[in-house]
């Protein structure tokens, strides 16, 4: 008999807080290679990146950031959580657009998170094998989904699946972080940020975190709507 998660439909309550297996052997390495993470790294001591076990309701609550302030979108996700309290695709497609809509969300958004319960529900992404899939074949089945591109794919991969090299180029947080902490300021671009990032692999997921804690040294997020430097029109 196939399990909830199998079915794409681990309840709120399930879910549990991971912590990357990878992360301390990470720090040492890039410390050794990367004169910049010898001096940035120390400074955040035990915090780490944590991440959530549900890939639908990580993504659910992507959507439902996308566009608006933190402030507005972490009140429409409690409204929605009223509505839909175990967050599964079966009870958000039953909630319906008319019940998403009162929550505060827009036609668009509505749209996007019946259809992401949609491809949840029948299977359209193949969610319990995301684990044993590489990176790129998880992007391209998240960016068949309405309102996910790239960047929310590469989030995810992130903070749900736990991936440790990945380099979000798109990630304006990312890019600032590189400008200050490697070019003094200066603009960056695409090929700077790719010949920085490769004195990282394999571990350009945990460098990009430490950017993002010199940004906002107070935040250390736990799911994509919580990273920082995340461009408005997608989730924060």
């Amino acid at each position: 008999m196939p399990t909830s998660r199998e079915n794409g439909e681990a309840p709120v309550e399930a879910q549990v807080i991971q912590v990357p297996h990878y992360w301390e052997e990470a720090k040492i390495e890039l410390m050794k290679r990367d004169r910049i993470m010898k001096k940035l790294i120390p400074q955040f001591g035990d915090l780490h990146l944590v991440g959530h076990s549900d890939p639908f309701t990580t993504l659910a609550r992507s959507l439902v950031g996308q566009q608006i302030t933190p402030k507005a979108a972490d009140a429409a996700w409690k409204k929605l959580l009223l509505a839909c309290p175990k967050c599964t695709p079966s009870q958000v497609l039953k909630a319906g657009a008319e019940q998403l809509s009162a929550c505060g969300l827009s036609k668009r958004k509505t749209e996007y998170i019946l259809d992401l319960a949609d491809h949840f529900k029948a299977k359209r992404v193949h969610a319990s094998q995301w684990d044993q899939m590489d990176d790129e074949a998880v992007i391209a089945e998240l960016v068949q989904i309405r309102g996910i591109g790239r960047w929310t794919a590469e989030m995810f991969l992130i903070f749900n699946l736990l991936r440790p090299n990945v380099l979000p180029l798109d990630d304006p947080g990312l890019i600032q972080g590189i400008s200050v902490n490697y070019f003094s300021g200066e603009p960056v671009s695409r090929s700077d940020a790719r010949e920085v990032s490769a004195n990282w692999e394999p571990w350009r997921t945990v460098a990009t975190w430490y950017l993002w804690r010199s940004l906002d040294p107070a935040a250390a997020p736990a799911a994509p709507d919580a990273a920082p430097g995340a461009p408005a029109g997608t989730v924060k």
